[in-house]
């Protein structure tokens, strides 16, 4: 009895071990069946934190082609600063005026920016601010990439434009192909290159923040790229580039309450800047359309019911000067401009861009509203006198 009850347990027991043994290689069989149906299988060293971070845009490239095209400008001016302790007495003034009876000091006042080289034989742009005062004796240098230092004449500078064109005795220089700046969108990303705080080849990414920026003090003719590229002191003059590496813009201005960065630059647009560098280099002056001196200014609701007129945006004609061009066609203080050719006149910065682009010696058809009517006017384009730079 007590041999069949032993054989009975170990039956029992063999079953059991025999059950769990088979249950086993099931469960591994169906997680091996699993995870090669889902590719969830993963070796035992990938982890999340191996896997490689999103990047933005890649633009080692094209500030590789373009960043030895971008110079340092240095300009001394020779200045001579008085010795007498009285000079800026009002009783020594009223006698003397700058005479400086003690003699004076000769010193040189240091300018400094950036340039673009623009042509293999050593034309470079740059900013006419950039030079400091030009006057004899004004001593112009470009640092080039490859630690060459030489010094450069002054083919012209444009003050209108904020544009200067020097030219350097070299050959086979590194340039940035030219690109149409008319092309550009908002938002679209932009490179800046330049020399802040005398830091050689500096590179700042951003985008285009608006376009046609105009009534901001920096010029004469305004018709600015904005970006938010960091454009520091230093870096007037160099170039603005578009993802493709081409120039889209000579950086000119930034705006800023502390004298650094804020994120609002501004650069002259390549296509104007390059209309510049070609007058300067054909003519030796910037020349653009003209129609006689007239003032003007915003036309607001109460100047607008002071006058009868519909229309409250827009300009009106302040005061003008009989000889110009345009009172010979018929202008009048109080006329409101309507229209230049087929463009809608918002404002006097953009008005004043179509005159000066326009060709001299054509005739251009201005609308003008006076009281309840409106009136053509037939303008003579004549060109304008050129602010010219000492050449040297």
């Amino acid at each position: 009895m007590a041999r069949r009850l032993a054989f009975i347990s170990l039956l029992v027991f063999a079953g059991f071990a025999a059950g769990l043994v088979l249950t086993g290689r099931m469960r591994s069989a169906d997680q091996a069946t699993a995870a090669s149906a889902t590719g969830s299988a993963q070796p035992a060293s990938a982890t999340p934190a191996s896997r490689p971070l999103p990047s933005g845009p890649d633009f080692t490239e094209v500030a590789a082609r373009t960043v030895d095209a971008v110079t340092n400008i240095s300009s001394l001016q020779p200045l001579r600063r008085p010795n007498s302790p009285f000079s800026n007495d009002p009783f020594y003034q009223y006698f003397f005026g700058d005479m400086d009876v003690f003699g004076g000091q000769s010193q040189r006042d240091l300018s400094l920016g950036s340039g673009v080289v623009v042509s293999p034989d050593g034309y470079v742009l740059t900013n006419v601010h950039v030079l400091g005062a030009l006057t004899r004796g004004t001593e112009v240098r470009v640092a080039l990439s490859d630690k060459r230092d030489l010094r450069a004449q002054v083919v012209g500078a444009d003050q209108f434009t904020d544009i200067a064109l020097l030219k350097i005795n070299a050959r086979g220089l590194p340039t940035i192909p030219w690109g149409d700046s008319s092309k550009l969108k908002v938002a679209e990303w932009v490179l800046a290159i330049g020399n802040p705080f005398q830091l050689s080849q500096t590179v700042t990414l951003g985008i285009v923040s608006a376009l046609r920026r105009s009534n901001i003090g920096a010029a004469g003719y305004e018709d600015f790229i904005q970006t938010d590229a960091a454009i520091n002191p230093g870096n007037s003059g160099g170039a603005l580039i578009n993802s493709r590496g081409e120039l889209v813009g000579i950086n000119t201005a930034i705006y800023s309450q502390s004298g650094g960065y804020q994120g609002i630059g501004f650069a002259v647009p390549s296509n104007l800047a390059r209309k510049v560098m070609d007058d300067l280099v054909r003519y030796g002056e910037v020349r653009r359309g003209y129609l006689g001196y007239f003032e003007t200014i915003p036309l607001t609701a109460d100047i607008a019911s002071e006058l009868g007129v519909s229309r409250t945006r827009g300009i009106v004609v302040n005061r003008m000067d009989r000889t110009s061009a345009a009172y010979g066609a018929g202008m009048r203080p109080g006329d409101v401009i309507l229209t230049f050719e087929s463009a809608t006149i918002e404002d006097g910065g953009q008005l004043q861009r179509l005159i000066a682009d326009a060709r001299v010696g054509t005739t251009v058809r201005m609308r003008v509203e006076r009281g309840a009517r409106q009136v053509d006017l037939l303008v003579p384009v004549t060109q304008a006198v050129p602010r010219r730079a000492v050449n040297y």
